[in-house]
């Protein structure tokens, strides 16, 4: 009965452009020219206003490992969104971005490591500014895809990254 009338309201919504408990659908027209007052069995339910929410995740001018980014290039820019999946297990190879990169993690955790060793855990829901110039791999250590949201600072033409296959990964 209650999931009825539910219905019917909502119908009532939509053909009246009022929720008027009790209104037939051929009094649409009516309760249109009726003054405010005179419509006392409305229902309202007012939602609160949902707000845009901001949130800064990240703000340097560092890469993960503590090393200053470099001055911006000379030339027209090119913005560059990838998105990355890695499986369960996955290993990237060797590699350096010659232009600055930072992304979001949506999923999973990612483990980088730089050549000398040194080692970033990124979460999901964190934000990560890679290494520039510096060789690194990525690893997925964990039981889920890693799902990896990556922006580049580029120039057309430029490489977003430059593979190392002559260093062998464990």
């Amino acid at each position: 009965m209650m999931k009825k009338m539910i219905n019917w309201v909502m119908a009532a919504t939509l053909v009246c452009g009022t929720t008027m408990v009790g209104l037939s659908l051929s009094a649409c027209n009516q309760a249109r020219t009726e003054e405010p007052a005179a419509q006392e069995e409305e229902v309202t339910q007012a939602e609160p206003e949902a707000k845009v929410v901001s949130t800064e995740l990240i703000r340097t001018s560092q890469s993960w490992d503590g090393v200053d980014l470099p001055d911006y290039f000379q030339g027209k820019p090119e913005l560059v969104a990838v998105k990355y999946v890695f499986p369960a297990g996955k290993k990237l190879g060797w590699h350096h971005h010659p232009v600055m990169n930072y992304g979001i993690l949506v999923q999973g955790e990612l483990t980088i490591i730089g050549l000398d060793g040194q080692t970033k855990v990124v979460h999901e829901g964190e934000a990560v500014v890679e290494m520039v110039g510096t060789i690194h791999h990525g690893e997925n250590r964990g039981d889920k895809d890693v799902i990896l949201y990556m922006f580049y600072l580029s120039k057309e033409g430029e490489e977003l990254a430059v593979q190392h296959p002559e260093i062998p990964l464990e």
